[in-house]
Parts: structure tokens; sequence; C-alpha cells
């Protein structure tokens, strides 16, 4: 037989609850076994026809002949002296991603990719500096959180729900995959899968502005914005993707994203770099710049890349004293601003370490 004809199953991990509805429609059956596949499948971690036991055997046979499940598998994990822990994860064409669970008192969040690389290549970031491979499907980015589920669950002896947040913070920019992303966080919120609410799934986007415009009308995911700079002049240098949508476009759609009824914030991500835009007449600037804006701020310490894909060599991370100063410019502008910890950097799990091989 030629290869190019040979039968293709469908991978039933690309689906969301309304596109699974459809597909059990396509094969002459009830739109609610969408919603019971849905169910075995991301609430109970059951990738076995034969174990969905509300399926005739008639069912459940044509599903076998016809569908599979395509998930990426752990080829390798790190963890860090703070508990972090790192996976990195093989796609079916032997490219991979890495995937971060941190764990806390109360929560334990979970950092996904969207993209194998990332093509918007910011400076101070490992994983735009590796290049851009291609986008992932649904099935690969829900599949790192299933992946990730099962495997705490199976440690824990029972189906513990640790992953209690989940946040699009790992390699890409979610918005340049924006299809995948969406129908990946109507599987997050479904409450036959993860049951995620609206505040426990964020995204974070290093500003493509008419992408946050669109989301804003088909989802109410919370929104990060990677931020970095005050100012155009700055921003240019590090994040290319500012020359294309500039720091007054990216505010005025910060400005609108949840509505001007609603009381939730956008989060604004900025990395401290030592003399780049640490300074105090940054922190002047950056109050002046989000007037207006319902927002936090995190301020996260500069990691540093040990790899062969070191970003900028002159980077160094703020001291604790100058990010402390800042902090305080901000609070007295009237800007909630929390001072993150870093959490991982020993396994390079941190913000901006993520890349596509293990290693260096």
């Amino acid at each position: 037989m030629n290869s190019s004809c040979a039968f293709t199953k469908t991978n039933l991990m690309n689906f969301d609850r309304a596109s699974m509805r459809e597909y059990f429609q396509s094969l002459n059956e009830k739109p609610f076994r969408g919603d019971q596949l849905i169910q075995w499948l991301h609430q109970y971690g059951v990738t076995d026809f034969d174990a969905m036991t509300n399926f005739g055997q008639k069912l459940r046979t044509l599903l076998r002949e016809q569908a599979t499940f395509e998930i990426p598998t752990i080829i390798r994990e790190q963890q860090s002296k703070d508990g972090t822990r790192k996976w990195l994860m093989q796609l079916s064409d032997q490219l991979s991603i890495e995937t971060v669970f941190i764990p806390e008192l109360t929560r334990g969040t979970l950092c996904i990719s969207s993209q194998v690389g990332c093509p918007l290549r910011c400076r101070f970031c490992t994983t735009g500096l590796q290049g851009f491979k291609r986008n992932l499907t649904v099935a690969e980015i829900i599949g790192q959180v299933w992946r990730a589920v099962r495997t705490l669950s199976e440690e824990a002896g029972r189906h513990d729900h640790q992953v209690t947040n989940v946040v699009f913070m790992g390699m890409g920019e979610p918005l340049l995959n924006f299809d995948a992303v969406v129908k990946a966080i109507a599987l997050l919120e479904d409450d036959l899968a993860y049951g995620l609410s609206k505040y426990r799934v964020t995204l974070s986007t290093a500003g493509v502005v008419p992408a946050i415009e669109r989301l804003a009308k088909v989802s109410d995911v919370s929104l990060a914005v990677s931020l970095h700079a005050p100012n155009n002049e700055i921003r240019d240098q590090i994040m290319p993707v500012n020359k294309q949508y500039s720091i007054e476009a990216l505010m005025d759609v910060c400005r609108c994203y949840f509505g001007k009824n609603s009381k939730r914030k956008v989060a604004f991500e900025y990395i401290m770099i030592d003399g780049l835009n640490d300074r105090v007449k940054h922190a002047r600037e950056l109050v002046k710049l989000l007037q207006g804006i319902p927002c936090k701020v995190n301020l996260i310490p500069f990691n540093d890349q040990r790899c062969d894909l070191q970003p900028e060599p002159t980077f160094r991370a703020s001291s604790l004293d100058t990010i402390r100063a800042f902090q305080k410019i901000l609070l007295a502008g009237g800007v909630r601003t929390i001072v993150r910890k870093t959490r991982g950097a020993d396994i390079d799990a941190a913000c901006g370490q993520l890349k596509e091989v293990s290693g260096c």
C-alpha cells in the first residue's frame, strides 16, 4: 500500500468539548458522548476505550479503529533544591519541549509551553535565542497538563488535584498559536476536564496587540504581559516585537482587556536587569505609563543562563536593594507591586531559561 494513502487515526487529545461533540456526531452518535469522553480522558485520565464502561461495545470498537490518544512523553526530569520540577517532554516528531511544576503550600502551578522555541527573540530569553521550530497542537499543549496531573497523581497514590494553576509562560508566544491555545484554555476551564477557574489560568504574552484584542472577545483567561521596560527606547532594544506594536498601543489594549466594570487586573512582568531598566527614573516612568490601567507588577530578577545560548553577556540581575527601591517607588505611585522569588534557577527552570533540549 502507498504510505501516502495509509489511514491516520484521529487524535482525540486535539478536541475541546465543542469539537469532541462534533466528532461524535460525525460518527452518528449523540453529542453527549463527546462530553463523556472528555470526562474519561481529562478528569479520570483514562485512555483505554475498553475501560469507558458507559460506551457500548460497538462504539468502543469503532473508537479503537478510528481514534487514538497521542500525548507527549516525559523523557527527562530534573528537580530543584526548592522543589521545582522540570520535565523534558518528547513530541511525536522527536522535537521536545519543557514543562515546569512549581509546588507551594497552598497551590501547585504548572508552567506550560505553546511552541517549540519562540520566534520573538527577546534578548534576555534562552527560548527565543534558540530559534523557532513550530507551533504546538492542542494535544501537545493540553498533553503537558494531562501528563503532569497523571505523574503527580500516581506518585501520590490517588487522583490528587496538585495542579491548581496553569500558566502559559513556558516556551513560545501563546498568541502566535492562537486557535490551539484557546482550545486548550477551554479544556482547562471545562468542569468535565480540569475545572480550573478563570483566575487560575494565566496567559502570558510579549505584546501581540491584535491577538490580545481578539482574545478578549473569546476568553476570560487572566492576562500577564511581559513588559520589561518603561519606554519604547529600552523595549525596542530587548524585545523586537515592540518595533511592530509600540508600548503605547500595548497599554491601550491592556487598559480595555477586562472591560470597564471588571475588578480584575492585568499583571505586568518586569525582569530587573542591572543598569538597563532598574533605575529610579525608570521606576517613575513606569508609574506614569501604568496610570489608569488596573494592574499589578511582578518584579523578576534576571536569571543567568548557563549554556551556549547565553543571552546578552552584559546582562546581570539587579541587586536586591535596587529591586526593593524600585518596588518602593511603584508602591508610592499606587501600583501594586510584588517581588517574585526565583524558583528552579539551579535546573534552568526559571523565567527565560527554558529551551528545547535540556543540558548545555
